[in-house]
């Protein structure tokens, strides 16, 4: 029974990371670029739940809209003045704006919220589930997670396939110029992944708080390297391939943390990483794009 535990606390932790990867996924997958402020975005997202909860007297379900309001309009204002500026830019250029961006939303959380941890209230609404006799205990935490998760990815995947949003994004990831040509607006494409990621970064914000309820201005930090790990081991540019990385990437943290090393956890994690690149460039999921020259 531990060994199930371990697995569902795997999953659970996962699917966090999962709808974090979606974020960076979808904006490398449309617009080529790697977003390494969206870590922060999470950080935000949490601190707007925590507002709404205890300084609006909130409850869960508002406090979290409010928290995925507020992040679409960042994620749509990072985009419009940190990065559309530097859409033809070296991929140099947009990294380093990356990075400066984390870092000014960090300072800017550490100005308005001090150093000092937040005691975060959990908006899950189920209670610990006990089976086999109570030999097999799962959180509430755990459950809503996977289930917001796979929500998420069935609708997401909806949205990309079944829509005119999607069919713009998926003809703007695979050749912007002919999609231009052809009557798509780039950037009102592009601004919509932004702001979509965004929304997602919130929830996994929330859920992540919900989880491990101690806020800090550095507490997306760490999950967001996990969550781009995640990608890049599912296939980056993929949803299912996010998906994948996500829950892959949970299970052999917990799994390590339980078997193995607390301390080493992390090391085994990018150690896979490692492992699966070597063995396959591309991800699990991941598909090479021939260019023609």
């Amino acid at each position: 029974m531990a060994f199930l535990s371990y697995l569902i606390s795997g999953i659970s932790l996962g699917s966090i990371y999962a709808i974090i990867a979606l974020g960076y996924t979808m904006v490398y997958g449309i617009a080529k670029m790697l977003n390494f402020a969206h870590g922060d975005v999470i950080m935000v997202g949490g601190y707007m739940a925590y507002m709404a909860t205890t300084e609006f007297g909130w409850s869960p379900l508002p406090s979290t809209l409010f928290a995925m309001a507020v992040c679409t309009l960042l994620g749509v204002l990072i985009e419009q003045f940190a990065y559309k500026p530097l859409r033809r830019a070296p991929s140099l250029a947009v990294l380093i704006t990356a990075i400066g961006v984390s870092y000014f939303l960090q300072n800017a959380a550490l100005l308005l919220w001090s150093a000092n941890p937040k005691s975060f209230t959990s908006v899950v609404p189920f209670g610990t589930l006990r089976l086999f006799d109570g030999r097999l205990i799962i959180s509430g935490t755990a459950m809503f997670t996977i289930i917001i998760c796979i929500v998420i990815i069935v609708g997401l995947s909806a949205i990309v396939h079944r829509t005119k949003v999607g069919k713009a994004m998926r003809a703007v990831s695979e050749d912007r110029d002919a999609a231009q040509l052809m009557g798509v607006s780039v950037n009102r494409t592009i601004s919509t992944t932004f702001a979509i990621g965004s929304a997602l970064a919130a929830i996994a914000g929330v859920l992540l708080s919900s989880a491990y309820p101690i806020l800090m201005p550095t507490s997306g930090a760490m999950p967001g390297i996990k969550a781009f790990t995640a990608a890049v081991f599912g296939g980056i540019g993929s949803i299912p391939g996010a998906f994948l990385g996500g829950i892959l990437l949970g299970i052999i943290e917990i799994l390590g943390k339980a078997y193995i090393s607390t301390q080493l956890s992390d090391a085994i994690v990018f150690a896979v990483l490692i492992i699966i690149l070597l063995v396959k460039p591309t991800g699990l999921l991941g598909r090479k794009v021939l260019v023609k020259v």
